[in-house]
């Protein structure tokens, strides 16, 4: 029997439970099977994601047994996590504050005054909206009256225009992770699907934060967008007040940015 068929033959029969195969040119390379459950342990987001990543062809994933259930290799898990770290990242990147943003790019920036709350990422957006690159910013109340007022000021943009050609958009989200995941996946969907090469985002966690359940569960969402956005051409900037969350919520916000880690971190606190 040729060793391709022996090896599915033995998935069919789920032996052993822990391998699967990759197809490689010199030949056939075992491999641990993952299931759904712990593929989300290993990419640090919901099973739901997962399934949905699967079921979308962005995720390799096999089917094994009578129930054709999904499994999952590391290999094909740590390539997803590294998407976008090539060369045609670099050579595509944003500007950020005199930066050039590889994209993907998953930032954060912090600040710890009201005169450094926009240095970065109202040129960010307003560059955004006059290059017609869709822009969406997560904000609300007195965060979001605050943009408005300063893109409205800027030569060169027109927020209503924007606004109705969908080129910036307010996003809001209710309670979870995994809503506030799959509510990007559609936006960023739609965007790429009217031709968009770059994407734009400023999320002021301050709002966000009372978007969710809680402030655990809004960081447990970082960790995830951070797994999600590898795959799309764009800059993320989630902008932290200090003044307002506690040294271990930075600690965390700072795990969740590894892209962070090798730019001029100066940049990104003002």
């Amino acid at each position: 029997m040729p060793k391709y068929r022996f090896f599915d033959a033995m998935l069919r029969l789920r032996w052993p439970r822990y391998c699967t195969l990759l197809y490689r040119a010199s030949g056939v390379v075992l491999s641990k099977l993952l299931n759904t459950a712990e593929a989300a342990t290993f990419l640090r987001v919901s099973e739901a994601s997962i399934r949905r990543w699967a079921d979308a062809g962005l995720l390799p994933t096999r089917r094994v047994g009578g129930r054709r259930e999904r499994r999952f290799t590391e290999p094909d898990l740590v390539e997803f996590l590294n998407r976008g770290s090539g060369t045609k990242a670099r050579e595509e990147g944003i500007n950020v504050g005199g930066v050039m943003v590889p994209t993907p790019g998953h930032l954060a920036t912090f600040h710890s005054t009201d005169a450094g709350a926009l240095r970065l990422t109202l040129p960010f957006l307003a560059d955004g909206l006059r290059s017609r690159e869709p822009s969406f910013l997560v904000a609300a109340d007195t965060v979001l009256q605050r943009y408005e007022e300063a893109l409205a000021k800027l030569d060169g943009v027109d927020l209503g225009a924007a606004t109705d050609g969908g080129m910036f958009s307010v996003v809001r989200f209710q309670g979870t992770a995994e809503g506030a995941i799959a509510t990007w996946e559609q936006l960023f969907a739609h965007a790429l699907s009217t031709g968009a090469t770059k994407i734009r985002i400023v999320g002021e966690m301050v709002s966000e934060r009372g978007m969710f359940t809680s402030e655990d569960e809004m960081l447990k969402y970082e960790e995830a967008f951070d797994v999600m956005f590898k795959r799309y051409p764009g800059v993320v900037l989630c902008q932290y007040d200090v003044r307002a969350f506690g040294g271990s919520s930075i600690l965390r916000a700072l795990k969740a940015h590894p892209d962070l880690y090798t730019l001029r971190l100066g940049t990104f606190l003002n």
